[in-house]
């Protein structure tokens, strides 16, 4: 049999180069997603440092010292309320975390039935009933536990590696243009860099545009659930509050997740649930229909059923994480789609190497 010709011979090894690649960064999957989360922070942080940039008193101009300001800000903004409010809490959650054994056992033995019996002033029948329900799931309950444990040691090593996105961030908000066109300059030829450029625009204007709509989102969930909170009168209605609106930031998942809590907390405290769900439905239509497109503008549409089917892809592949990828990622994909043909306009243009360009982060669209 003779040799392969020469174009069978380039799709072999192209399709074998895509293959490694791929490879390498399923390998590395860690360490990519600590770069991209680390992108995305210094999105969120990025008018922060221009701001202070602008109106400094001390070093003003600087890019590298107005990053440094914003990161002490950020440290005295963190510790500070560590060190007031930090032991009360962490006595608080090891004290819950002591009692999760035990009431695990109570459901397991059946015996909280009547715990709660007792409380709600139920007759024998129907104590019997919740304690013959949660018999039949004993093995369910017992493993429980186990997930539990699993769960708080695999979030505490979460809660370590993502120490490091503020640090790695530090470096793509002072050296981001650089960075990125120092890896246009190694994966591409000078043929091809034009567009890649223009490409490299688009989606950082795409995506400071995404981060600044997430911001607003967040802040006007944050109102609504402390409004609609103290109007019910639902206990921890601030901490409830800003929790909704921290999580308004993971789509679908995180506003799903405060409802179910909501709600819960409105059941168990027989407090009116049902017109809080009914409110909670209201305000996510309003969101997804209303303010979403008009944050996002016309840079960023994407139908909610996309939005959706994205989400659930990007669960399959990355947990929560994915989850929270998923929308950008694919809104970026969809863009490099449409600009695949488009005539290059991009306003960068083949700069040496000696120059020193601005930030990329900060020649962005604000």
């Amino acid at each position: 049999m003779g040799f392969p010709e020469r174009r069978t011979t380039s799709v072999l090894l192209t399709i074998l180069l895509f293959t490694v690649v791929c490879s390498i960064a399923y390998a590395a999957r860690h360490v990519i997603l600590l770069f991209v989360l680390s992108a995305f922070f210094a999105y969120l942080m990025n008018p922060v440092v221009k701001f202070v940039q602008r109106h400094s008193l001390v070093f003003k101009g600087p890019r590298g010292a107005a990053v440094v300001k914003v990161y002490i800000g950020i440290l005295i903004l963190t510790v500070v309320p560590a060190y007031i409010f930090g032991p009360a809490v962490a006595r608080r959650a090891m004290h819950a975390v002591d009692q999760v054994p035990v009431i695990l056992d109570g459901v397991s033995t059946g015996d909280i039935a009547t715990q709660i019996g007792d409380k709600y002033a139920w007759d024998d029948q129907q104590k019997e009933r919740l304690k013959t329900i949660l018999l039949r799931h004993k093995q369910n309950f017992q493993g429980l536990q186990n997930w539990i444990d699993s769960s708080l040691s695999q979030g505490a090593r979460i809660v370590g590696w993502l120490a490091l996105v503020p640090i790695v961030a530090m470096f793509f908000l002072r050296d981001g243009y650089q960075i990125v066109e120092t890896a246009i300059r190694v994966m591409f030829g000078p043929k091809h860099r034009p567009r890649v450029r223009m490409m490299a625009e688009e989606i950082h204007a795409m995506l400071t545009d995404y981060i600044r709509a997430q911001v607003f989102l967040c802040a006007l969930s944050l109102g609504f659930y402390t409004a609609v909170l103290v109007l019910f009168r639902f206990p921890y209605a601030l901490a409830l509050a800003v929790l909704g609106g921290i999580l308004e930031f993971i789509p679908v998942v995180g506003w799903m997740s405060t409802a179910a809590l909501i709600v819960t907390i409105g059941l168990a405290n027989d407090l009116h649930w049902v017109w809080m769900a009914v409110l909670l439905l209201l305000w996510r239509v309003a969101q997804d229909y209303f303010n979403l497109p008009r944050a996002l503008g016309h840079r960023l549409e994407m139908h909610p059923l996309t939005v959706i089917f994205a989400v659930l892809g990007g669960a399959e592949v990355g947990g929560i994480v994915g989850i929270y990828l998923a929308v950008p990622v694919a809104a970026s994909l969809s863009l490099i789609w449409r600009l695949r043909a488009a005539p290059v306009e991009s306003p960068l243009v083949e700069l040496p190497a000696s120059e020193s360009p601005p930030s990329l982060i900060e020649i962005g669209h604000d």
